[in-house]
């Protein structure tokens, strides 16, 4: 999906969202340099695998914490993690790095993405990526979650 059409599809879902068009962002750094109007709301997300390459995994957090994959992986009962290839998350979510988003489950056919979404965003907003980095879109998490159930994509809120 591109970042026109994923508007789209929130639009037909019945989402409310809003746009915040900016310069092309690769990571958190450069997001800060960025006036967003929801900063506190930003998300960080890790495109991770285990050492099988059998699973992978979509972790969301508030864009300022830092997660122990190690930590992590203890305690969700998971492999070791490592972080999975640029390849891989073309060829799962058709993004590049940098463009990594909860909505690039949306593009994920097979369902082979799992989300752990940070239960720290809660009710409120949340600002992702809508499949491009160009953009940051913000919506209710709750509304996050949603989207992605209908769509058949394993979804869980955790503590982070």
């Amino acid at each position: 999906m591109t970042k026109q059409e994923t508007y789209e599809y929130l639009t037909n879902c019945g989402i409310p969202y809003e746009i915040t068009e900016h310069a092309a962002v690769y990571n958190m750094e450069e997001l800060d340099a960025i006036e967003l109007p929801y900063p506190d709301c930003d998300a960080k997300n890790l495109f991770v695998r285990d050492d099988k390459k059998r699973n992978y995994y979509l972790i969301t957090v508030k864009g300022d914490k830092r997660v122990d994959l190690k930590e992590f992986r203890k305690a969700h009962g998971l492999r070791n993690l490592s972080f999975a290839s640029a390849d891989d998350l073309m060829s799962i979510m058709k993004l590049i790095p940098g463009a990594v988003t909860p909505l690039g489950l949306l593009n994920d056919e097979e369902r082979k993405v799992t989300l752990y979404l940070d239960a720290a965003f809660g009710d409120g907003l949340i600002g992702i990526h809508p499949n491009d980095n160009t953009a940051s879109v913000w919506l209710k998490a709750t509304d996050l979650v949603k989207v992605l159930e209908d769509h058949g994509s394993p979804v869980n809120v955790v503590e982070i």
